[in-house]
């Protein structure tokens, strides 16, 4: 048990580091394509815990293994969707959601883009090979 979570406190803090970097790059990439070349990315406190819960992935992913890509893929869009729905639903409601997506006609309650789905379903299959390391040793 104590394997267990130390295991999981570990993916934990991947999952947040590497998903913080991510947006961070994503971020700096929307000022690149307005022009700004200073590059400056940018994140939230906030979003270390939800990047962090990724590591809830890895029993799902031990259920998938020997699934498509497509599937896995599809699968773990649709967790991250869920994630970030609910995530974003919390956070507005005490008026500290980092994100508003309002200004996209594929929001869903300005917390989630649909258009976003590709990034999402590349995500979920990152993670899925970052946590597979972590999986082997228990």
């Amino acid at each position: 048990m104590k394997q267990c979570l130390t295991n999981f406190a570990k993916n934990f803090l991947k999952c947040g580091l590497i998903g913080w970097c991510l947006e961070i790059l994503f971020t700096s990439m929307d000022a690149l394509r307005r022009r700004d070349m200073t590059l400056k990315g940018h994140t939230s406190l906030w979003m270390f815990p939800i990047y962090g819960s990724a590591a809830l992935l890895s029993p799902v992913s031990r259920l998938l293994r020997g699934k498509s890509a497509l599937a896995r893929g599809l699968t773990y869009m649709g967790i991250i969707f869920s994630m970030e729905y609910l995530s974003g639903l919390l956070l507005s409601r005490r008026k500290a959601c980092p994100w508003d997506y309002r200004r996209s006609r594929w929001n869903i309650g300005r917390v989630i883009r649909l258009d976003f789905a590709p990034y999402w379903f590349c995500v979920g299959l990152l993670y899925e090979q970052l946590l597979s390391g972590s999986q082997s040793k228990t």
